[in-house]
């Protein structure tokens, strides 16, 4: 918005009113980086074999051999679903036979744990798999937890742009962030999986509505500079330092209802800041709510330490204010051929973007070494891809920016198969590089869609956006579970998508450089595709304005 920009330039770049949002803003994501791959911890399998009964006197060697043996990766562990039939290996231990020794045990029958299963405890005391028994024939609940969980992320990223373009982004960011927190607390006291997880489904709405909230409001409010700083680096640092407390975390409280009221309890600090983040004024004037505009802008002023002009808006940034008599929803996203070809080439390229990063971060149990330890590089390496974004977008291409980290992480996800057996160092390397290339394009894409589209729809557009993400989202766990099948497919498949859609993201308009748009008719065309239609929209705009005009004098 060339205006906005214009007629606020006098509250400067960084006083203490930008100061005070940035770093208010960016907290309010750090509870979500701490919860947004809790599942990691709070679903993992441990190791575990069938049950013997306790008031079974089992000689020592029967005991330790009443499963038969099978291969996880290159070494033999007792089976995890099966044991030799109970009843024969009690009448081997009685008779003093020797497993092995006296007993062929290829002959000796099999059945199910029908007396449930014994857990490792060494890494947790418990989780909701050890809680609820969700392995052998359940062990499809797993990762149906995590997808459950981002379609909750899907609904509310559908719902919170529609709402926050409605009824503004700070009531949506702290009604959230409500929901979030207090979902999560009933959550510590689930009385069985089907209510977990229909909980986990409220709480990952509620933990996209108010980050996407979070970050159009900040988007909004800040100047241009700081705003691409805030964008890509920003939030995006905040989002990834909670996100490195979550194996701290999970490291001490080994107890899944535990963890989860740890997580949970954070919540309660962010109530104070209502009282210090104003509504963003650009969606204000796009309400023609003028006067509660002026006043949070004449109040930063005040912060800042600056005279305000007696005029802030010009008449034409104030006609901007008649948005509103024509309500804009999720449908214009389709409506023209520009920004519909915008919308389905971000909604694709946010899919596979989506797929790599959490089926990255959610494969970290499965590396080779200690898992918290694996969580926190995980989380580490995106704290230089969020510096890297922040330079790339400051100073480079948007789209060449988006394509070459696409490229880079899809190559080094295939370059992983190619890699001989033995080595175990350098596939995680490569894992972790890989996931700060795919990092760095996440933390672009996100600031690059909120550039694209203009204020009348930017927090719908943005959800829309994340909702094509959570898409990949939900999908992304059983990529995970196709490991059961080929170590390497997940990596096959994940890094194909990625260099697909970097290619295609080179279709995109170029934004750099550019002002916000304010109308869909400001917006950039899409390259090659809607030279036809601009003077269409230029008409229809011009309609617009002329209905505006006949109104006022009729």
């Amino acid at each position: 918005m060339t205006d906005y920009e214009d007629a606020t330039s006098f509250l400067g770049e960084w006083g203490r009113f930008q100061q005070q949002i940035f770093f208010l803003v960016c907290l309010t994501t750090v509870h979500n980086g701490l919860a947004a791959l809790s599942v990691v911890f709070l679903a993992d399998t441990p190791l575990h074999r069938c049950a013997i009964p306790a008031h079974l006197n089992l000689s020592a060697a029967w005991a330790n051999s009443s499963a038969p043996l099978e291969a996880l990766g290159d070494a033999l562990v007792p089976s995890r679903c099966s044991r030799y039939r109970l009843r024969d290996v009690l009448e081997f231990s009685e008779r003093g036979l020797l497993p092995g020794v006296d007993v062929n045990l290829s002959v000796v029958p099999t059945e199910g744990c029908l007396d449930g299963w014994e857990y490792d405890r060494s890494s947790y005391i418990s989780t909701i798999v050890t809680e609820w028994d969700l392995v052998c024939d359940d062990s499809w609940k797993t990762p149906l937890t995590s997808s459950l969980y981002f379609s909750g992320v899907l609904t509310g990223s559908f719902l919170s742009g529609q709402l926050s373009d409605r009824y503004g982004r700070k009531i949506v960011l702290f009604v959230f962030m409500g929901v979030q927190t207090v979902f999560t607390l009933i959550q510590v006291f689930s009385p069985s999986w089907t209510v977990f997880c229909a909980l986990y489904f409220i709480v990952g709405m509620g933990q996209v509505s108010n980050y996407v909230a979070a970050f159009v409001l900040g988007a909004e409010i800040l100047s241009p500079r700081v705003r691409t700083v805030f964008s890509t680096s920003g939030v995006c640092m905040f989002f990834g330092l909670g996100y490195m407390l979550l194996p701290l975390a999970a490291y001490f409280v080994r107890d899944w209802r535990m963890l989860l009221l740890c997580l949970a309890l954070p919540g309660f600090l962010y109530i104070p800041f209502w009282w210090f983040i104003p509504e963003s004024p650009r969606w204000l004037l796009s309400q023609g709510r003028l006067d509660e505009a002026v006043a949070i802008v004449r109040a930063a002023a005040k912060m800042n330490k600056t005279e305000p002009p007696a005029v802030i808006f010009s008449p034409l940034l104030k006609e901007l204010q008649t948005q509103k008599k024509k309500a804009h929803n999720i449908c214009d996203l389709l409506r023209s051929w520009n920004i519909r070809w915008v919308s389905v080439t971000l909604w694709l390229v946010w899919n596979t973007v989506a797929i790599a990063y959490f089926g990255l971060s959610l494969n970290t149990a499965n590396l080779h070494g200690n898992k918290y330890f694996n969580c926190f590089l995980s989380a580490l390496v995106e704290m230089p891809a969020y510096f890297l974004s922040w330079v790339l977008f400051r100073w480079w291409s948007r789209r060449l920016s988006l394509c070459s980290t696409f490229l880079l992480g899809g190559s080094l996800l295939l370059l992983i198969q190619l890699l001989p057996a033995d080595l175990v160092s350098l596939p995680i390397a490569l894992e972790m590089t890989g996931k700060f290339a795919v990092t760095t394009a996440y933390a672009i894409v996100y600031a690059y869609s909120a550039e694209l589209y203009p204020t009348v729809l930017r927090n719908t557009a943005v959800g829309a956006c994340s909702m094509a993400a959570r898409i990949g989202s939900i999908i992304a766990p059983f990529f995970i579970y196709l490991r059961s099948y080929s170590v390497s497919l997940p990596y096959i498949l994940m890094g194909s998508l990625t260099v697909g859609s970097g290619l295609l993201s080179l279709l995109l308009p170029e934004s750099f450089g550019m002002p916000l748009p304010d109308t869909i008719s400001h917006m950039q065309r899409f390259p090659g595709c809607c030279q036809k239609t601009e003077g269409t929209e230029e008409n229809e705009d011009s309609v617009e304005k002329r209905d505006l005009v006949l109104k006022r004098h009729s």
